[in-house]
C-alpha cells in the first residue's frame, strides 16, 4: 500500500486547517497539495501517459507523480485509460471549468504586476 494511502482529503473527514469535514474544505485541501493542480492543468487538452505527464510537469519525480495520480484517481478527478493514458473524468473536467476564471484573473494579475 502507498505510504500516504488513506490520507487523501475527503468530505466528512477532518483535514488540515479544518475539523468540520465540509466538502469545500476537503476540496481546498486536496487542491492545495503540491503538484495536484499542475497535473490537472496538464491534462486539460488531452490524455497523457505517465512519462508524458512527468515531462509536462517539468520532470516531477516518479514517486510523487504516482502518489498524486493515486490521490486524483481516488478523488475521481483523473482516470486511467490503458490505451490513452491519464485523463480528466467528468468531475475533473468540471474542476477545470472552475479554474478557467482563475486563469483569466492570473493573466490580468501578471500584466498588472509586470507594469
Amino acid at each position: 500500500m502507498a505510504k500516504n494511502a488513506g490520507k487523501m482529503p475527503r468530505p466528512g473527514r477532518a483535514v488540515r486547517g479544518s475539523r468540520s469535514g465540509r466538502p469545500i474544505m476537503a476540496a481546498i485541501n486536496l487542491m492545495g497539495q503540491r503538484w495536484i493542480l499542475r497535473i490537472v492543468w496538464e491534462l486539460r487538452d488531452r490524455p497523457l501517459n505517465f512519462r508524458a505527464l512527468q515531462k509536462a510537469c517539468d520532470g516531477l519525480s516518479p514517486s510523487v507523480l504516482n502518489q498524486r495520480l493515486t490521490d486524483l484517481r481516488q478523488a475521481q478527478i483523473v482516470e486511467l485509460d490503458p490505451s490513452q493514458g491519464y485523463r480528466l473524468t467528468k468531475l475533473g473536467g468540471e474542476l477545470l471549468e472552475k479554474l478557467q476564471p482563475l486563469q483569466r484573473w492570473a493573466e490580468k494579475w501578471s500584466k498588472a504586476v509586470d507594469a
